[in-house]
């Protein structure tokens, strides 16, 4: 394996505008303007802002356009409060506990193999996609239980297959599989790697090329449910703290972080390499046809086989590993990742 190969391997395999809720009296102060953040700076603040709103909020995205966070508010005292942290407000219909209410029936209810949804701040609603696997009686059944809940719910069809992204190929190597390496960690003081668990149930031993010699055994895996695997190195090879950008360059990766609605956001894999997008969902669910799994971020950003696994990263912050998806790199689609501050605590592992 050629030596940059080896030093990068670890890393490489990781508008509405708003709204006035209420006029200003001429004698009052202006309200102060919305402050400028980065994508991590949002999802720092709307953490923030959700626990001291508790039910009043109704979840929240950012405007990259604006670099401003929006959030979403049920009344006029909830906005001033929004406000004043430096944050847009913008007033919406459905409560979170409502959203979360439907969520909770569409689990009991339609949990059918090529379907996902996930809560859209932006439009304020639960978004259902039912994927072409979806035959026409369990569509009726999917469509009569949105229906019943209201307009908290929207149903949308993709002509393309949801499933978890992994191939024979390239890349970190087992004996019937291959997949992509998400970001390195560390646990006790020893080397280790996160990747997909849906990788780490079908591969027990690792290699840096096909049939090459075992580099990483899989300590940890759990799918479905979650879909996050801790592998742990067995030979000397290098493991920075960095995405392999397959530009020639590397991208450092400092810290892990929650994503946030809107953000702009970069994948690599070892199927197509580099790809950038969107979030557009936070705490997806995706009934795969092995089982379902929760919790996910749901983007706008394409994948291939072979990419699972692989690193979703903002700049220097690590936030997901890639689950699976529909669509190609060439026709475009969507993808979800398991969050990498959920799979490091899991573990008990930190990055480097």
């Amino acid at each position: 394996m050629p030596a940059r190969r080896a030093a990068l391997f670890g890393a490489a395999a990781a508008a509405l505008m708003a709204v006035t809720l209420a006029p200003q009296h001429a004698s009052a102060s202006p309200a102060p303007a919305p402050n400028p953040v980065s994508a991590v700076q949002a999802a720092h603040l709307a953490t923030t802002l959700v626990a001291k709103l508790k039910g009043a909020a109704a979840g929240s995205y950012y405007d990259a356009a604006t670099r401003r966070l929006v959030v979403n508010v049920l009344d006029n005292g909830s906005a001033a409060t929004v406000r004043d942290a430096g944050a847009v407000p913008k007033l919406v219909r459905n409560s979170q506990a409502r959203l979360e209410a439907d969520r909770a029936v569409l689990d009991a209810q339609a949990a059918i193999p090529g379907t996902a949804w996930a809560e859209d701040p932006r439009v304020n609603q639960v978004v259902v996609t039912a994927d072409r696997t979806v035959s026409a009686t369990d569509m009726v059944r999917l469509t009569a239980v949105a229906r019943s809940l209201g307009d908290g719910v929207a149903v949308r069809r993709t002509s393309a297959q949801l499933r978890p992204l992994i191939a024979g190929g390239d890349a970190i190597w087992g004996s019937t599989a291959r997949c992509s390496l998400g970001f390195n960690v560390v646990k006790g003081g020893q080397p280790y790697f996160l990747t997909a668990g849906h990788c780490g149930n079908a591969v027990s031993s690792w290699s840096a090329t096909q049939n090459g010699p075992q580099m990483a055994v899989t300590e940890a895996s759990t799918f479905p449910g979650h879909d996050y695997a801790l592998v742990r190195y067995t030979a000397a090879v290098g493991h920075p703290s960095a995405v392999d950008l397959y530009s020639g360059g590397t991208q450092p990766i400092t810290q892990s972080a929650d994503a946030i609605t809107g953000e702009s956001v970069q994948r690599s894999g070892s199927t197509t390499g580099v790809h950038s997008g969107r979030v557009t969902g936070l705490n997806a669910t995706v009934n795969y046809s092995e089982g379902q799994v929760n919790g996910l971020i749901q983007t706008d950003v394409c994948a291939e086989p072979g990419d699972s696994g692989g690193p979703l990263f903002d700049g220097a912050s690590a936030l997901g590993l890639t689950s699976g998806g529909s669509g190609s790199c060439t026709t475009g689609g969507e993808t979800f990742y398991q969050p990498v501050p959920q799979a490091l605590q899991a573990f008990g592992a930190q990055l480097p």
